[in-house]
């Protein structure tokens, strides 16, 4: 099979099996069949069945396909990237750090507590920082096998996002509700309309640490792993 369609195969088999498996057709039958534990481990299972293939073909590919943008020589595109890599490792760190009711590990309580800290710049900060990276390689990377691949964390980070919203309602309803009324999925907006409002203590100092020390890592580990250094 041509690079490049391998690469799409995966996309498609990683991204289709995520919304097949919890969806609302299949996942109540499963759940309903053998119980939530269990099917948790189906999902985890489906999950590292498609992604492990998908990096691995990903991985002896990369940059195959067409050209369709070439930003590495420019200096704000480049600052762009060190940018939302930067705030996508604090995001992800704030998200584990501070993790939201609909977060899919999580056994959300039946009324969610009133947005704190991170959650109230997005009540998905996992999927946010999963999105940001996506966008930030996509930035560096415009050959369409690379496409394919970065595409997806974005793709994952929006319908994941409104799909587990969706799935929240249904099984805590007006509790969630008043969660996704005083919250946003994008980040800022619920901030930006005055629904919440930021305090000092908002700040998630721990995750802004650990973010500025990952992305100081990466950017120095980044050639020698994957040879070549977008960030830098």
């Amino acid at each position: 099979m041509d690079p490049t369609a391998s690469i799409a195969f995966w996309a498609i088999l990683f991204l289709g099996s995520h919304m097949v498996i919890s969806s609302d057709l299949v996942r109540p039958r499963l759940i309903a069949a053998i119980g939530e534990q269990p099917y948790r481990g189906i999902y985890s299972l489906v999950a590292f069945a498609t992604l492990i293939p998908f990096i691995v073909v990903f991985g002896h590919h990369k940059h195959s396909g067409p050209m369709l943008w070439y930003l590495r020589d420019l200096g704000p595109a480049r600052g762009l990237t060190r940018l939302l890599m930067l705030a996508s490792l604090i995001f992800l760190s704030a998200g584990l750090i501070n993790p939201s009711p609909n977060a899919v590990s999580i056994s959300a309580p039946t009324s969610p507590r009133p947005p704190r800290g991170i959650l109230k710049a997005t009540r998905h900060p996992t999927l946010v920082a999963f999105s940001l990276f996506g966008l930030a390689h996509l930035l560096m990377n415009g050959w369409l096998g690379d496409i394919f691949f970065f595409g997806c964390f974005p793709a994952l980070g929006i319908f994941g996002g409104v799909h587990q919203d969706r799935r929240k309602i249904r099984e805590l309803g007006d509790a969630y509700r008043d969660f996704l009324a005083a919250t946003s999925f994008f980040p800022g907006i619920a901030l930006m309309s005055g629904r919440q409002r930021w305090s000092r203590s908002d700040t998630p100092w721990t995750a802004i640490a650990i973010g500025i020390v990952l992305t100081i890592v990466i950017v120095i580990i980044h050639p020698r792993a994957f040879g070549g250094n977008p960030l830098g």
